[in-house]
Parts: structure tokens; C-alpha cells; sequence
């Protein structure tokens, strides 16, 4: 079966922040005021007494558990791809409608691969640098060298190789643009049935290179 595909986009990360809005009656209003912004003070200084900052954006390195079916299977509506910042399995059968994906998976000869989007001819930023020889804790910190990424042919996935994921652009607050980083391993490869499960951890911090949390 051929599949051709197109690009599609996919929204960023938006983090709001919430505004609190305290009112009084006006009668009471001089009364409470001074508790009112010793309690502001208090919550807002709590935090950087401690040595936090109030707008990091906390995450977790605990590693998710995926499953993706290789492309060359015959079933139209298992998921072959992955987008690593929604955390999604991607169905690519129908490309205009799928929505954004960083990697597929697919059958060469005796491998299964991994497919950054533009080994299909996808217009995306998407690329996958194969680290050998470590675990998914070894690594704390994509590589900056971009020539080490591959962004459009074939990555084999074999046991023993973190694969670094740099996403596809996309947008982020403030109007900004960003791409964003994972690692992932093969902890099941099935060449025969064309399966593939893995664990994987994202960063979902703006151009954020860093694998682990700060801290």
C-alpha cells in the first residue's frame, strides 16, 4: 500500500497563567486590605524563600510506556506514528486530518525503523540522532551538534541506542516558536509482527535541550 503524505501543524504548548481577583464589601474593605495583601505577599514570597522560581515549569523524567505498528503492516487503523509532545500515537492514514507527527515507525528489510517526517517527504523540522552504547538515564542533555540528527532517512532501531527526538516546530506562549526534546528506547522489538514498545521522556519546555529536570 503507498502512503502519501503532506504536512500538518500542530499547536504548541500554551501555559496560562491565572489571575486572582480578590473583592470585599466596601464597607469592610479598609478593614481586610492589609490581610488581604500580607496573604499576596506571603504566597508570593513563600515560594522564592525557598529558592524556587514562581514560573518554572515543573515535569517528571519518569518514562512513558509506548506501543507503535510499523506502516508496513496491513491494518489501516493502527498507530505507526508518535508525537512526543502531546504524548499521542498518530494513525497516518489519512495525512490532512492525523495531525502533527516527530516519528514513524516502518519495516526495511530486516529492521524496523524509525522514520523522522521527512523520509516520507513531510515538510517538518522533526529529526532523530541515535546515541549508541547508552540507556535512557545516561543521557541528561539532547546534543547541541545538529549534524549528529537525521532528518529524512531511515533510523534502525536496535537495543543498546537512546534516540534523541528534536520535534517539529511548532508555537509556543507568547507567540513564540519552539521545538522540543525526548529520548527514547526500544524495550520490545518485533521484526515479524512489526511492533515496537518503548519508553520515552519528554522535555516540554521551550527549546529546552535538557533530559532531566532542573534540580
Amino acid at each position: 500500500m503507498t502512503r502519501t503524505l503532506s504536512p500538518t501543524k500542530f499547536a504548541g504548548l500554551l501555559v496560562p497563567y491565572p489571575d486572582a481577583i480578590v473583592t470585599n464589601e466596601a464597607r469592610a474593605g479598609h478593614r481586610h486590605a492589609p490581610k488581604v495583601i500580607a496573604l499576596a505577599a506571603a504566597l508570593l514570597m513563600g515560594p522564592l524563600a525557598c529558592g524556587d522560581d514562581p514560573f518554572a515549569f515543573n515535569w517528571s523524567d519518569r518514562p512513558d510506556t509506548v506501543v507503535l505498528y510499523s506502516l508496513a503492516r496491513p491494518e489501516l487503523n493502527v498507530p505507526s506514528g508518535f508525537n512526543f509532545l502531546s504524548a499521542a500515537t498518530v494513525t497516518i492514514e489519512s495525512p490532512r486530518s492525523t495531525g502533527a507527527w516527530d516519528v514513524a515507525l516502518d519495516t526495511r528489510g530486516s529492521d524496523l525503523v524509525l522514520l523522522p517526517p521527512g523520509a516520507l517527504g513531510v515538510d517538518s523540522r522533526a529529526r532523530i540522532a541515535p546515541l549508541d552504547g547508552l540507556t535512557l538515564a545516561d543521557v541528561e542533555e539532547a546534543p547541541s551538534d545538529t549534524a549528529v540528527y537525521v532528518s529524512a532517512s531511515p533510523v534502525p532501531v536496535r537495543a543498546g541506542t537512546v534516540y534523541i527526538v528534536r520535534t517539529d516546530q511548532r508555537a509556543g506562549s507568547f507567540g513564540s516558536r519552539c521545538v522540543y526534546y525526548a529520548k527514547m528506547e526500544a524495550i520490545e522489538i518485533d521484526v515479524g509482527e512489526g511492533t515496537l514498545r518503548f519508553r520515552h521522556v519528554t522535555n516540554p519546555v521551550c527549546n529546552d535541550r535538557r533530559l532531566v529536570p532542573p534540580g
